[in-house]
């Protein structure tokens, strides 16, 4: 019998049909991007009936509920339907979502971007991602924005604040979500309590335990339970949770319906904007306030854009509009009839579990709390990717990237970002132990990350899609104003859990702020601090440098001269590798840069050198320093430039920084064929006492390394080889076989005298995270009996 299909099997074989693969990811989405918007119903109600920590009387009348409802329905339209399903998510960069997506647009089609480069960075890294045809004029916004620094470095504050929102948000949703669920089941068991039980003594006492016993601890064991599934990758858990909140979904939408028709079915004349008009005609402090809680019904609508490099933006807006956005509106309003007819009853009766028709009660309490923990997934995978993208822009320090999927490359899995969103969310459930003040925290990260979503998206509408200031503006106005309105209501409850978000986007800003003037600052000396290439071709014969066997790999961020660190290397100890390449991986303001496109190979000096130079290019959804193959591929792209290099002679005579794009398909095939052996151990062995000396002085060092996986081989007889070509790649391929040995320059940071106390802060939180975040060494899976470190003092 057949073995079944694994999840990543099932979609691969469903590549071909498009409908049905659409049909796929419109599943999988419903359980990761759109649990958190389905599991709001749990606490938007109960938050509106609490003013601080105690009951309220916001249900005054039927008038009022309808005022409410007909709030809640009109911002789910306006703002999750209208901003992001039909708007925001045309912005997608290359099928990548959130705050850096449209970040990254505008750094590519308005020249803003603030990420460490210079002039020699720009012509040789430089990627075109527009034809010709689809490139208009500047307009005058463009080149007055270019020509403003102040608006670059505002644009990346943006951007990184809303990813402080996000992150933020991943922190708070976890918790209120499953504490709300986890109360639900304490009030099933006090009323179990009460029925079973004749004493009122007894009753008030069992109350009493479940309500210190039962939410907090069942809510913490539920959160680690969450946080521990994620290694499996969006695409399993997808699998896995999108049952459950289609179980749900269709769940609370028939209670809903039959709540309309049992109790109110002239709610949805609530639907009409003149309900809109007397609530904010008698507007006052405290039905202001009550807006906080009317914003938590969008929820979840900001991880519909974050989350669309995991999917699909064809699969989330059809999932939304057809599924997600009427049941809600079904759910809503039969919670606002149930009330309607319920405002003589305890206050208790706001909560949705109350509103559950007999025995189903008992049903929703056990769904309730599956769901609860679903639904904190969208903005934990919005984590995930916002963190992704930071990392390969230099906004983050360096944490280890799994990539769960091999068919979307925005799916990631980060464990020490997961361990640490499980950490803060149990401090927060513990700390706050109330739905409302966590509400009130999430609710701030709801809007502040929304008005950053507005700033950034008017200036994609002016800049990249090119429309008229009056578009651009009347975006900004318009959505502004509406989320600016639930801001304000936000901060009438600042000091009651608000301040939280307040405290975690700050230290967040900090880290992220520190990190990229950090690198920013590493890469400025670099650039004022390197060689030419005519010291080390020219000059290094009279120096008395000798050429060892082997192949020297020196990674450094500059893609023109030798880095500080390698000619302070030479100084000292005058010898380097008979092959040497200088290899610079460079990150673009774009999702993902195709193989064939990736890397640029040139030379540093005269062919007899046997001097090279290369340049990874890779966007921030991009996986190329996590791969175990990456020198492999180096080397076989070297293979294919000293082969493609005869026929473009002008390479042979050009300046430094000509560079050929390697990774096409050669007509006459590869240069280098390689070969997976599985008897390299013995021949590892045998070939053990053919190293070069400086190879023997790191292994007395450091531990073995372990042995080369790949070989290559030459084309056999191939007539179209020229003779000179073949002897050069034979010697690339004997290098090889002599040894790999790889230079780092290990920086040690030090401020200048006289600098001012925020510079010294900056570099002193960069210091501190450069030594305890991951190592370059680590990222690129560098062996370490293969690795050279240089100690060099920085002074910025």
């Amino acid at each position: 019998m057949d073995p079944p299909l694994s999840p990543n099997t099932f979609s691969n074989s469903l590549k071909k049909d498009s409908w049905r693969y659409t049909l796929l990811l419109s599943f999988q989405s419903i359980g990761i991007v759109y649990g958190r918007l389905s599991t709001a119903p749990l606490y938007v109600f109960e938050t509106l009936s609490t003013i601080g920590d105690h009951p309220s009387h916001a249900f005054k009348s039927e008038e009022t509920v309808y005022e409410l409802f007909s709030f809640i329905f009109w911002t789910l339209t306006i703002v999750s339907l209208l901003k992001y399903a039909f708007i925001v998510l045309k912005a997608d960069d290359d099928g990548e979502g959130g705050p850096f997506a449209l970040y990254s647009l505008l750094c590519r089609h308005a020249k803003v971007g603030l990420l460490p480069n210079d002039k020699s960075v720009s012509e040789v890294t430089s990627y075109d991602v527009r034809s010709p045809s689809m490139t208009k004029f500047e307009s005058r916004a463009r080149r007055a924005i270019q020509k403003r620094k102040s608006s670059h470095y505002l644009m990346l504050l943006l951007a990184l604040f809303g990813s402080c929102m996000m992150i933020s948000d991943g922190v708070l949703t976890p918790a209120i979500s499953v504490l709300s669920a986890s109360q639900g089941l304490q009030r099933s068991l006090s009323d179990m309590a009460r029925t079973l039980s004749s004493s009122h003594d007894k009753q008030e006492e069992l109350s009493e335990y479940f309500k210190k016993y039962v939410p907090v601890p069942l809510a913490c064991a539920i959160l680690v339970c969450l946080f521990t599934l994620q290694h499996y990758g969006t695409h399993k858990i997808g699998f896995i949770f999108a049952p459950v909140i289609i179980l749900w979904l269709f769940f609370i939408g028939g209670v809903g319906f039959y709540n309309i028709l049992h109790c109110n079915p002239h709610i949805f004349y609530a639907i009409s904007p003149t309900y809109l008009y007397r609530f904010v005609k008698k507007i006052d402090k405290d039905s202001w306030s009550s807006l906080r809680s009317i914003l938590l019904c969008v929820a979840g609508s900001e991880a519909m854009f974050a989350d669309l490099g995991h999917f699909s933006k064809k699969s989330i807006k059809m999932t939304f509009v057809s599924v997600i956005y009427p049941i809600l509106i079904l759910c809503y309003a039969g919670q606002a009839a149930f009330i309607s007819k319920h405002l003589n009853a305890s206050d208790e009766l706001i909560h949705l579990s109350t509103s559950m028709p007999g025995s189903f009660r008992h049903i929703f309490v056990a769904l309730s709390l599956i769901a609860s923990a679903v639904g904190s997934q969208a903005t934990i995978t919005a984590s995930f990717s916002i963190i992704n993208q930071c990392l390969a822009l230099d906004c983050f320090p360096r944490v280890k990237v799994i990539h769960t999927s091999d068919t979307k490359h925005g799916q990631v899995y980060i464990p020490d970002v997961n361990w640490s969103l499980m950490i803060l969310s149990l401090t927060v459930t513990i700390a706050f132990h109330q739905v409302v003040r966590i509400a009130n925290a999430a609710g701030l990260a709801i809007v502040l990350g929304m008005l950053v979503t507005t700033c950034l998206m008017s200036l994609v509408i002016a800049l990249y899609w090119e429309m008229s200031l009056f578009v651009s503006a009347s975006f900004l106005i318009f959505f502004g104003f509406i989320e600016f309105m639930y801001l304000s209501a936000c901060m009438l409850n600042f000091h009651k859990g608000a301040w939280f978000l307040v405290v975690h986007c700050s230290l967040t800003l900090i880290i992220m702020l520190s990190w990229h003037y950090g690198t920013k600052k590493k890469y400025e000396f670099d650039i004022e601090n390197k060689v030419s290439t005519e010291w080390l071709t020219d000059l290094s014969p009279g120096l008395g440098v000798s050429r060892l066997s082997g192949i020297g790999f020196v990674h450094s961020d500059i893609v023109t001269g030798i880095p500080a660190f390698f000619s302070h290397f030479i100084t000292n100890l005058p010898a380097f590798h008979q092959v040497l390449i200088f290899v610079s991986f460079k990150s673009l303001p774009v999702p993902y840069v195709p193989s064939s496109r990736r890397y640029l190979i040139g030379r540093v000096g005269a062919k007899d050198y046997k001097i090279y130079r290369c340049i990874v290019r890779y966007g921030y959804c991009d996986s190329v320093r996590d791969t175990d193959d990456f020198e492999d591929q180096i080397i076989k792209s070297i293979g294919e430039f000293i082969s493609l290099e005869e026929n473009d002679p002008e390479s042979l005579t050009s300046a430094e920084g000509r560079m050929i794009v390697i990774g096409k398909p050669m007509p006459d095939g590869h240069a280098l064929i390689p070969l997976l052996e599985s008897h390299l151990d013995d021949e590892h062995t045998n070939n053990g006492s053919q190293k070069s000396p400086l190879a023997d002085s790191i292994e007395r060092d450091y531990a073995p390394a372990k042995p080369k996986k790949v070989r290559f081989t030459l084309q056999a007889n191939s007539p179209k080889i020229h003779e000179s070509v073949r002897e050069e790649l034979q010697e690339l391929m004997d290098a090889r076989e002599s040894g790999t040995a790889h230079f780092l320059g290990q920086s040690h940071l030090a401020v200048r005298d006289g600098s001012s106390f925020l510079k010294r802060l900056l570099v002193m939180i960069y210091v501190f995270l450069d030594k305890n975040s991951r190592k370059p060494p680590v990222a690129l899976n560098i062996p370490h009996a293969a690795l050279v470190e240089v100690g060099m003092i920085y002074t910025i």
